[in-house]
């Protein structure tokens, strides 16, 4: 036995995670259609995880708090004595929404560009502000959210005659006299050094003010305002968006560029890859996602449409023309007009350790050690079964949906989505066997049942099975019908330090635990 298989023979297989639902947000009432605008596009937990934001085609963020919930009732002090362990799930609860970007139009290349918030990250919190990046397919803002609290005037000097001093105030009340008016007799400390020359008066003097007596501070109100906006530095649409982890600067990546930021600046950044060739004709390929390293500011990486990711390190030259390492697979001895299309790497994400890199591709997800550079440590197949309707999903462009992945905090577990509104969590530890197919609904643990009343054309099926890395579920192998490529989970985030996981299903939010 070599050491690899020494390594696996004694690790400990991870233990499949039991989830559970925990709350879901935007739900439709039956029959109820969905609103195109209202579809979830992104969705980001901050880097702490009590905090979660989401973007929509409306152009909309909303963004969430997270409150704890226990998941057994009962007296503190009788589970206490029953030496029994209170476990806690992380919940959400709505907290503020904003409009983020508005529909515009190019009028020097004649181009509409939507509101739909493509990306969103969060930046370091300040004072207790919250600051967030979201982008559309050509700007990006900086926001500021935070909590003011809305002063009222409960009493005004209406009705009563006061003097401060010399000064007298004139009642505001409404009689048939002569106005009251303020006067400089009514200064007599003041002299008329003290006022300057070009000021002028009504005759008679200045009239009697209408001021505020009692202040109090009333309710809180959540208050969002753009403070930057980093616009006019992409010629393609903005795919990407990173912070970096020095808490100053951030990349923004399109088809052919990645420009760096410093948050502070918003009317000039650095351009620090161009893939873009002399002549458009010989172009082989674009960059499909951008990621900073979690804790080192001065690598990055992005992947491509042809199934590679770049390893780059700014320390080696500000210019990012060569790479310092590429993480690529293998090219297959067979390959098929989909081979391309299908290896285009559509989401990179790095571990929190930055140990890690996890892609995901068209069919499957694989885990990159940075250290290894000769192929991926894993490969795990996230829809096997749709290699014969590979026609079918090209056709109706299905076949170019861009899935995100994401890693759980320890590293142990990675998730991606799916059609038919499912996605997949799978066990990344040397040796673990986990894969589990779950379904963005109230039950996602629920398996397909085929009703033989029902004709074979229903495209409304859901199947739950745990199955092994490549193995095959018999519910996926049922028919072709269990597929719908109209219900497609493309967004999913997991919680940075839970075994949570959000996914976005429509205009659907769903919450998941373990």
């Amino acid at each position: 036995m070599n050491g690899e298989e020494v390594a696996s023979a004694v690790a400990s297989p991870l233990t499949p995670l039991e989830w559970k639902f925990s709350q879901v947000f935007g739900e439709l009432a039956l029959g109820e259609e969905v609103q195109e605008a209202d579809v979830i596009s992104t969705l980001e937990f901050n880097k702490s995880g009590d905090r979660l934001a989401t973007g929509d085609r409306g152009g909309r963020v909303v963004l969430f708090d997270q409150i704890y919930v226990k998941e057994h009732g009962g007296n503190r002090r009788n589970l206490e004595r029953m030496d029994y362990s209170v476990s806690r799930h992380p919940e959400f609860r709505y907290k503020t929404e904003f409009q983020s970007h508005e529909p515009e139009f190019d009028y020097l290349k004649s181009l509409e560009i939507e509101e739909k918030v493509s990306k969103i990250r969060w930046c370091q919190t300040t004072n207790g502000a919250l600051f967030l990046l979201s982008s559309n397919e050509k700007t990006i803002k900086l926001w500021k959210v935070q909590e003011k609290k809305v002063k009222k005037v409960l009493d005004m000097n209406i009705g009563s005659s006061k003097s401060a001093g010399n000064v007298s105030a004139a009642s505001s009340r409404t009689s048939s006299g002569p106005k009251q008016y303020f006067t400089f007799s009514s200064f007599p400390d003041c002299s008329y050094n003290c006022l300057s020359d070009d000021l002028s008066f009504p005759p008679g003097g200045i009239p009697s003010l209408r001021l505020p007596v009692v202040v109090v501070s009333g309710e809180t109100r959540i208050v969002a305002k753009s403070r930057r906006v980093y616009a006019h530095a992409h010629d393609y649409h903005i795919n990407s968006i990173s912070n970096n982890s020095d808490g100053e600067t951030f990349i923004s990546a399109d088809d052919l560029r990645i420009n760096l930021w410093n948050l502070e600046v918003s009317n000039q950044s650095f351009n620090i890859v161009d893939i873009k060739p002399a002549n458009m004709e010989e172009l082989t390929e674009v960059i499909t996602s951008a990621v900073f390293h979690p804790t080192h500011c001065n690598m990055l990486a992005y992947s491509s449409s042809k199934g590679s990711i770049r390893l780059f390190d700014l320390r080696e030259s500000a210019l990012c023309d060569s790479h310092s390492k590429i993480f690529k697979e293998r090219a297959p001895g067979s390959r098929t007009f989909f081979t391309e299309i299908v290896a285009s790497i559509s989401d990179i994400k790095f571990a929190k350790d930055g140990r890690y890199i996890l892609s995901r591709d068209f069919m499957t997800l694989k885990l990159w050690d940075v250290n290894m550079d000769s192929g991926p440590v894993a490969t795990l197949q996230v829809h096997e079964h749709l290699k014969p309707k590979l026609c079918d999903l090209y056709e109706n462009d299905s076949i170019f949906d861009k899935f995100e992945c994401c890693l759980s905090g320890d590293g142990q577990r990675a998730a991606t989505g799916s059609y038919s509104n499912m996605f997949r969590v799978f066990g990344c530890a040397l040796g673990s066997t986990e894969a589990t197919f779950l379904e963005a609904t109230k039950n996602p643990m629920r398996r397909f049942v085929q009703s033989p009343s029902r004709p074979s054309r229903s495209l409304c099926s859901s199947f739950t099975q745990v199955v092994r890395r490549g193995a095959e579920s018999p519910g996926l192998n049922a028919s072709g019908n269990l597929f719908d490529s109209t219900k497609k989970l493309l967004h999913l985030a997991w919680h940075p330090s839970e075994n949570s996981v959000a996914c976005a299903s429509a205009n659907s939010l769903y919450m998941y635990h373990a």
